[in-house]
Formats: C-alpha cells, sequence, structure tokens
C-alpha cells in the first residue's frame, strides 16, 4: 500500500504541530550579547527597552535572553527616533500605532515639523564649520563668511531658507535725546484789592 504524500503543514513523527498564531522566525534566535555587539547598545539598554514594552525576547538561552533577527531593525527605529529627540514614551506609541489614531497623527506632523527646522539649522550650521576648518581669517569667527553662514541659520519660527533680519541696533542712553517736559501753566495773576473808602 502505497504512502500519501505529506503535505508541508503537517508536522513529522515526534514534531509539535505549529499554530497559525506561531510567529515564525527568520533565522535562529539571537541571545542578548550577540544583539547587544551587532545593534552597538549595552545589554542593560535592551533590557530596559524590553521594559518599556518597545522590544521583546522569543525565549532564553539557558539564562540568556534570546531575541528573533528582526529585533536588529526594530533597534535601528529606535535609536534613529531617540537621536531625533523622541522620548521612549513617544517611541512605544510610535509602535503600537494604528492608522486610526488622528491625534498621533497631529503629533506626527508636528513633530517633522519640528525637523524640519531641526535639520535647517544643522545644515547651514554644518556649513560654517567646514568654512571654519579652511578659513585663514584671524579669528575665524569674525569671517564675513562664516557669519554670513551663521547668519543663513533660520529662527523657530521662520521657514527654512527665509532671510533673516538683522538685529535692532539698541538705543545708547548716551545719545538718546532726553523726554521733552510738559512746560508749566502760568500761575494765576492775583485779582486787584479792592481800595479801601
Amino acid at each position: 500500500m502505497s504512502e500519501e504524500p505529506r503535505t508541508s503543514e503537517e508536522p513529522r513523527t515526534g514534531e509539535e504541530p505549529r499554530t497559525s498564531e506561531e510567529p515564525r522566525t527568520s533565522g535562529p534566535l539571537l541571545d542578548i550579547g550577540e544583539v547587544a555587539q551587532r545593534s552597538g547598545l549595552a545589554p542593560s539598554a535592551l533590557r530596559f527597552y524590553e521594559k518599556k514594552g518597545l522590544i521583546e525576547p522569543a525565549g532564553r538561552n539557558g539564562l540568556r535572553r534570546a531575541y528573533r533577527p528582526d529585533v536588529l531593525e526594530r533597534l535601528a527605529l529606535i535609536t534613529c527616533a531617540r537621536g531625533a529627540g523622541l522620548s521612549v514614551a513617544e517611541i512605544h506609541r510610535f509602535l503600537v500605532a494604528r492608522p486610526s489614531d488622528a491625534d498621533l497623527r497631529a503629533r506626527m506632523n508636528a513633530r517633522a515639523d519640528d525637523l524640519d527646522e531641526q535639520i535647517g539649522r544643522l545644515t547651514r550650521l554644518r556649513d560654517s564649520m567646514r568654512h571654519a576648518a579652511v578659513c585663514t581669517h584671524e579669528p575665524i569667527v569674525d569671517c564675513p563668511e562664516f557669519k554670513r553662514a551663521v547668519g543663513r541659520v533660520p529662527t523657530a519660527t521662520a521657514p527654512v531658507g527665509a532671510p533673516v533680519a538683522p538685529p535692532a541696533a539698541a538705543a545708547d542712553p548716551a545719545t538718546a535725546p532726553a523726554p521733552s517736559r510738559p512746560s508749566p501753566s502760568p500761575s494765576p495773576s492775583p485779582s486787584p484789592r479792592p481800595s479801601s473808602s
């Protein structure tokens, strides 16, 4: 009697059946030491992110935590977001966000605007630093090109690339005109005293 072909979904003899909810790994698990080495983060940072719900272990390798390989992508995203100034709470909310979260969408748009302003300032500061690295003006900070590059850094309320108005000169109290004093009103003349008869 011929044996019926076994489908790929059927477990081999002695294997536990795989449920549809069981996550599939894209490779062997990485223990916490290897994840720390490949991500550039300390094991204490990984445990902290795990405590805050940003990552989760897939099991244990003896007494050591073990993670799926895709945790490295999650950690790269977390590191990038932290470098951009996002808090751990903001990152956690972003990681669990759904398209229906309108409030989070508004927050992300506001954060993107802040990053645009920051990128503009840092780009101009980078250009001024590169000029300063080869500048021969003494002192460097008085170099017209350096001042011009720094002066193009927009304020927080000005759009990126908009010219920045020079600051208004402070009034010199020594040369400022004295305030005009009101002219004194003439004192009333005394009324004539009647003559005695």
